[in-house]
């Protein structure tokens, strides 16, 4: 399912843009501010990015810039009211491939939203090779790992679990699912009792008394918390 980060301060309204892209098959994510967008541009893999431009603390121009800087290939559509030919040329400068300016049709944004992600608009899969909070960093392309500074010792395996959690954070991966994921093409698997064992060596390496990001639910399986309790 495509994500969808929706940056917009008015809260009925980005609550109402995030009900229709639900609702026409998209996963929507909202954010009310630019730090919370560079909070969740960190830890989630979009598909697309639908800017307000006017924000409390800052400006989605300069948004966008830094959108476009780290990743390129993530397409970007301006959602304001600022209908100033200036400010349409500026959003296009930034790199933006769209600029809707309000009020607008809900059903026109969806359908340049369509063209926009058939046309050319990828999966950010590079952000998606990484994840962090600040204190515990992983990086599954370069397969290093890092925890207050200091790097990690991760095997494969322990890789591949935080690969599948950190992609279903909150949601909860049975350990029949946890173990069907850790088949490779080899016929390598791993059993139910390693699975256990590996979990608990995984989180005495990433986890300590201030934070705790693998959940035990108990007669299920488990649920990546991303750190929080």
């Amino acid at each position: 399912m495509r994500q969808i980060l929706v940056l917009e301060d008015d809260l009925a309204l980005c609550a109402g843009l995030c009900f229709e892209l639900d609702a026409a098959g998209y996963a929507s994510i909202p954010a009310y501010s630019c730090a919370k967008a560079r909070y969740l541009l960190g830890q989630e893999p979009f598909d697309l990015a639908l800017l307000d431009v006017n924000l409390p603390d800052g400006s989605g121009f300069d948004l966008c810039r830094e959108i476009k800087e780290i990743r390129p290939q993530l397409p970007v559509i301006f959602l304001t009211a600022n209908d100033l030919e200036d400010d349409v040329l500026k959003g296009f400068d930034m790199g933006a491939e769209d600029y809707v300016t309000k009020p607008f049709n809900m059903q026109i944004l969806l359908r340049r939203l369509e063209v926009i992600l058939r046309r050319g608009g990828r999966p950010d899969t590079e952000n998606s090779q990484r994840w962090s909070d600040g204190y515990l960093t992983l990086d599954f392309s370069s397969l290093t790992a890092y925890r207050a500074g200091e790097k990690l010792v991760i095997t494969p395996n322990e890789y591949k679990l935080l690969k599948v959690m950190t992609e279903n954070a909150g949601n909860i991966l049975t350990r029949q699912v946890l173990l069907d994921r850790l088949w490779d093409s080899a016929g390598n698997y791993i059993d139910d009792h390693t699975l256990t064992v590996a979990m608990n060596r995984l989180r005495a390496k990433i986890e300590d008394e201030s934070h705790s990001y693998i959940k035990t639910v108990r007669g299920m399986g488990y649920i990546w918390t991303g750190g929080k309790r």
